[in-house]
């Protein structure tokens, strides 16, 4: 899958886990679904997953990873796959703007890009199968760029991978999930929230002011193909500034947060949220507590992982010279259970327990367990029972 910031790739255990000790769980919705990493790993687990981002090239990523069935797409994209793998570049929009205005990629690769992303135009795919294409073409793009990761800016020598050539390869499109089909949609949170419905709502909401649309600018522009104009150095689409996400406002954050937990349908809400993000710990839970009238239970699990790649690398001018430090290396990951019913003892056991490691969930020590229950709270320190 792309690399992204914000992934959940490492969390996927953790969540999974806090899914499975829910207990009798068959849908899940998941509003920021962003690379659907969390979406295809819980459709994996048979759970029907129903996905929505209100950016373009994400809901076709869910499209791909969770609504497209493998026993429906896969002989089909694999031949297609094999064609466009045999294309032979011609030069257009994608080279012009992201090879020679920009340095995002080699010409040789957007060349190629060009080639089959018309082709594909021209196919007449149905939505589920151009999906799968479009995310094959996504991905072997991503393999070859020039970037940390974000597509706010270039590196200023070629990353070693962009010389590689462009390969397609077929994306791991999960067969029918035991519960059911999945879905993707393309709305913004709150729409999708009021015509959404499934027993476990999982969100990830956007940590702070920067915006999805900016860092993944040309991700957006390659499936939209709708060849925008750009602005600055790193030919960012002219709508990145018109298309903001009320999440990416620190002054609006908690407020619409609040909207949309309080408009979920679901007996159960799990959010993922960073100590980087604009509410901490204890306002987030004290969000939580308020919905079901104050008669629910909330629980936080917290787990310590690397921050993202440029943030190790540190911080540079644009003449490539280190101009500043980074504070920290490492952040914090919340993950906060709230639901309208008791929950399992097994999650607070999962709240008290964790697995050493980089990159893997990590229970620290003088962590603390929050249970709310009808607008009063205890407090279980790690060593105590719950």
């Amino acid at each position: 899958m792309i690399k992204y910031l914000g992934s959940k790739r490492t969390l996927i255990p953790v969540i999974r886990e806090v899914i499975r000790r829910i207990g009798g769980v068959r849908s899940v919705m998941d509003l920021f679904s962003g690379t659907a990493r969390v979406g295809h790993a819980l459709k994996a687990e048979g759970y029907r997953v129903l996905s929505n981002d209100y950016l373009t090239f994400a809901a076709t990523l869910a499209r791909c990873y969770v609504q497209a069935d493998a026993e429906d797409v896969l002989d089909d994209a694999r031949k297609l796959i094999a064609e466009f793998n045999r294309l032979k570049g011609a030069p257009g929009y994608f080279t012009e703007t992201f090879c020679i205005k920009s340095h995002f990629f080699q010409p040789k690769n957007g060349e190629r890009i060009d080639a089959i992303r018309e082709a594909i135009a021209k196919k007449g795919l149905p939505p589920e199968l151009e999906a799968v294409v479009l995310v094959a073409l996504m991905e072997a793009a991503d393999r070859v760029d020039s970037t940390t990761g974000l597509q706010m800016a270039y590196l200023k020598n070629w990353a070693p991978r962009a010389y590689n050539d462009l390969e397609l390869r077929v994306p791991a499109v999960l067969p029918r999930a035991r519960e059911g089909k999945g879905r993707a949609m393309c709305l913004d949170a709150l729409t999708a929230a009021r015509q959404l419905e499934a027993d476990v709502a999982y969100l990830d909401p956007p940590y702070n002011q920067h915006s999805y649309l900016g860092n993944y600018h040309i991700w957006e522009s390659l499936v939209r193909w709708d060849k925008p104009e750009v602005y600055g150095v790193a030919c960012k689409r002219a709508d990145v500034r018109l298309r903001s996400s009320v999440f990416n406002s620190r002054p609006r954050f908690a407020a619409v947060l609040r909207e949309l937990l309080h408009t979920i349908r679901a007996p159960v809400i799990v959010v993922s949220l960073s100590n980087e993000g604009y509410l901490s710990r204890s306002e987030m839970e004290a969000t939580l507590a308020t919905l079901w009238d104050g008669a629910g239970e909330v629980l936080t699990i917290e787990r310590d992982f690397k921050r993202y790649v440029g943030a190790q690398i540190g911080i540079y001018n644009p003449q490539g010279k280190r101009v500043g430090h980074v504070s920290h290396v490492r952040n914090k990951e919340f993950i906060y259970v709230a639901s309208c019913r008791p929950l399992a003892e097994a999650l607070y056991e999962l709240a008290q327990t964790g697995r050493g490691g980089h990159g893997q969930a990590t229970c620290l020590p003088e962590e603390t367990v929050l249970r709310f229950r009808a607008g009063r709270f205890s407090i279980h320190g790690a060593g105590d029972g719950p």
